[in-house]
């Protein structure tokens, strides 16, 4: 069980550590515009476009992970299969974000499509 708790809280951590790269390129715009950072980030192109895809998809990667986890532990179908889900969702996870930022989009689809295929094994083990 520890896996799987330790697994969504770094897919919790995720979207605001997607945040940094964000971050600086709307620094390297100009600067960072506290006041209107939503106006400031639709305005971005390139990285900057790239880096806010990001962080935005790990929020909603966040959702379906979420809802898996709380399936497994409330059904407490933990094995070792469950584990390496958790494990393999968070390491595509962070490799989509990687492949945007390089821009690498059928990496990027191909990371996608693991991070979302693992929350529904999960729950399919759970039934």
């Amino acid at each position: 069980m520890e896996i799987v708790i330790i697994s969504v809280f770094i897919a919790a951590l995720l979207p605001y550590l997607a945040k940094a790269p964000l971050a600086f390129a709307m620094n390297k715009e100009s600067r960072y515009d506290n006041q209107y950072p939503r106006d400031q980030q639709a305005r971005l192109t390139g990285f900057g476009a790239r880096a806010l895809a990001a962080h935005q998809n790990s929020f909603e990667s966040l959702i379906i992970f979420g809802a898996a986890v709380a399936v497994v532990l409330a059904t407490n179908t933990i094995n070792s299969t469950i584990e390496w889900l958790a494990i393999t969702h968070v390491i595509a996870r962070v490799m989509y974000c990687v492949m945007y930022y390089i821009n690498q989009d059928k990496l990027r689809s191909l990371s996608w499509f693991v991070a979302i295929f693992c929350p529904f094994a999960m729950m399919w083990q759970a039934i």
